[in-house]
């Protein structure tokens, strides 16, 4: 009985999924809800850069912790101020200040060492106070940096 259940619903979702484009575009899975073809997702130079901040400092976090050295300033951090965003209207005064305090936080790291675990988090610090005006979807992403 279970096994007739589980290809009943098999064959259903089947159906649906192959079902001819109509005018409404019910049972269409192969589009979207206005009827245009889906599309890759392909990334900003700024998502990259983030996303490769974000590692850079995820393999930081863990020298602080392990009382390594921290190595140099990664300079391609400095595209941030450049690199071109998904919406250009986000490049703002608030976005620069907040890159600004980011730099500032992380250059920190690299030339007090002594000191590296509070600049990294106040690193940290600058991303969330931006991401909770721009875009607040990494937020929890980014707090899993935070040293405690």
């Amino acid at each position: 009985m279970k096994n007739n259940l589980v290809l009943l619903v098999c064959i259903v979702f089947f159906f649906n999924c192959t079902k001819k484009e109509t005018n409404t575009n019910e049972g269409s899975c192969s589009k979207d809800v206005k009827g245009k073809s889906f599309k890759m997702y392909q990334m900003s130079e700024m998502s990259t850069l983030m996303e490769q901040m974000y590692v850079d400092n995820q393999r930081l976090r863990v020298r602080i912790q392990n009382g390594d050295t921290i190595g140099k300033f990664p300079n391609h951090f400095l595209k941030i101020h450049q690199a071109v965003m998904t919406d250009s209207t986000e490049n703002d005064l608030f976005f620069k200040v907040q890159a600004k305090e980011f730099i500032k936080a992380q250059e920190l790291i690299y030339q007090d060492p002594k000191n590296a675990k509070q600049h990294f988090n106040e690193g940290v610090n600058a991303c969330i106070q931006c991401h909770e005006v721009k875009c607040s979807g990494p937020i929890p992403k980014i707090k899993k940096l935070y040293i405690q």
